[in-house]
């Protein structure tokens, strides 16, 4: 409600021509949103504008006006957005025409529709992918799917793959468009809850829906493949930690090794459950005698239990490359410069907050392939991992995950690099909605890291240089770097 009067007042004074000048000042508003409109357009990637300081109590006002801008900006962008929403029985469909550079001539034509009253917090939401069989005949069994699982009230998403042959994998970089842009409209919209969005598939779209999970998993509340099984190189497991994870397959569903997979599967979530209490929770099944055809009705339901934490205190991420793109962010993490130089290797982020207390380890994992299935299709993987001694990555923060009020301590690879007060700042907010176009993910603090650099010996001499202490630093201007830094005295 105070949110609302607030984004309600700033219209209203936008309305009337108020130029009110400062910390508040429409003029600001104006030039944020333009910045939203150039971002969405590829034209900026780094909001570098107007940015004063913020007061921790005026935190949550600066953020909704920042997504009132982000969400007007939105609405002013020239895209094919999502039809009106229906009644799913109704089989209202749309078509967004995916990038021709992505892929060639590709339309991806989609049902859209709710079951049940809207919930006051809005609809979950139910992305569905198909199996590789007639695509017409796959998307009519999504359509008729969607109606008989017992989850209402939900909204459904149901695409049909735009082409066939070397294109029919849900995991493309063309595909990957589509998605990014279903849950961006998604999290502006006053129809879906941001922190109930689901992904499930059979068959191919349960190969589509492990990969895309670990690949998006901090948008999701869970997901649910069926009658598949990724090898887990294709959907590391640590990234699914914090959501709820589904697979069942049948026990004698022997194609492409998918029951072994599942067991595989089965294993590592059951040991990283027994290692770290609620952070993995999972149902993975191998459903007796039966083989590629199964029961799909019981996933929906149980996925529907959960609901996203999107600000967890303990991330993992390997930032693995799903059809030659990494992604950018993750959870409150933002790279800025990988720290595997090629596709060798991966980049492994491990962050933990106890209090005011941050880790964060930074790991290179390889892998080596120690079973194949007879199919060709790799099974098996043992990882090593090795500190990573380059690359660049920002931490974002917010009074969810720690006490801006209090000092806090940053801890990188085992070294302590920093203790002290950090400063609220409007950028911060204004790039993060940028990156993670999430309502719940507008971070007002940000910390740089450059592994490159000694830092914490780069960092003392500074303070002694300048004799200032240490929480007086506004350490998103103190670059963690040897050969240049500048800082900001409180």
């Amino acid at each position: 409600m105070k949110k609302s009067l607030l984004i309600c007042l700033a219209l209203l004074m936008f309305a009337c021509g108020t130029r009110k000048t400062g910390s508040g000042s429409i003029e600001t508003l104006a030039e944020i949103e333009k910045f939203f409109i150039n971002y969405l357009s590829g034209k900026e990637t780094l909001y570098t504008g107007h940015s004063h300081r913020i007061r921790v109590r005026d935190i949550a006002k600066k953020q909704a006006l920042v997504w009132e801008a982000w969400k007007r900006a939105n609405q002013n962008f020239d895209e094919e957005r999502l039809i009106a929403t229906t009644p799913i029985e109704e089989a209202n469909t749309g078509k967004w025409h995916l990038p021709e550079h992505l892929e060639p001539n590709a339309i991806m034509n989609f049902f859209w529709g709710s079951k049940g009253e809207k919930p006051e917090n809005g609809f979950p939401l139910f992305l569905y992918l198909h199996g590789s069989g007639d695509r017409d005949r796959e998307w009519a069994t999504g359509l008729r799917l969607a109606q008989t699982f017992d989850d209402a009230p939900s909204i459904y998403f149901v695409p049909q793959i735009p082409n066939i042959g070397q294109w029919y994998r849900w995991y493309q970089q063309s595909k990957q468009f589509a998605w990014e842009r279903l849950l961006r409209l998604a999290m502006i919209s006053d129809e879906i809850d941001p922190n109930r969005i689901y992904f499930f598939g059979i068959s191919e779209g349960g190969y589509g829906s492990q990969r895309l999970a670990a690949f998006y998993a901090d948008y999701l509340a869970g997901a649910g493949p069926m009658a598949s099984g990724e090898p887990l190189k294709n959907a590391p497991v640590e990234n699914f930690r914090n959501i709820a994870f589904s697979l069942l397959t049948g026990a004698d569903d022997r194609g492409f090794g998918r029951n072994i997979l599942t067991q595989h599967a089965q294993e590592i979530f059951g040991n990283l459950a027994a290692q770290y209490p609620g952070s993995f929770i999972h149902r993975i099944e191998l459903i007796p005698d039966r083989g590629h055809a199964i029961d799909y009705t019981p996933t929906t339901p149980w996925l529907k239990q959960h609901t996203r934490n999107p600000h967890p205190k303990h991330v993992s991420w390997e930032n693995f490359p799903m059809d030659g793109r990494y992604r950018s962010g993750f959870h409150n993490l933002v790279v800025n410069q990988r720290s595997n130089p090629d596709a060798s290797s991966r980049t492994f982020y491990e962050l933990i907050i106890d209090g005011n207390n941050i880790s964060l380890t930074v790991d290179l994992v390889t892998y080596e392939t120690i079973e194949r299935h007879q199919s060709g299709v790799e099974m098996k993987f043992s990882r090593t991992f090795t500190p990573a001694t380059e690359g660049k990555v920002t931490i974002y923060l917010c009074p969810e995950l720690v006490d801006l009020n209090r000092r806090i301590t940053l801890t990188v690879n085992g070294k302590r690099v920093f203790r002290g007060r950090l400063q609220p700042e409007l950028r911060h907010i204004v790039n993060s909605c940028a990156i993670f176009f999430d309502p719940h993910r507008l971070f007002p603090v940000a910390i740089e890291v450059d592994l490159q650099e000694a830092v914490s010996e780069i960092y003392d001499n500074v303070i002694a240089r300048h004799r200032v202490p240490k929480q007086s630093i506004d350490l998103d201007c103190f670059l963690l770097r040897s050969s240049q830094f500048a800082m900001t005295l409180s």
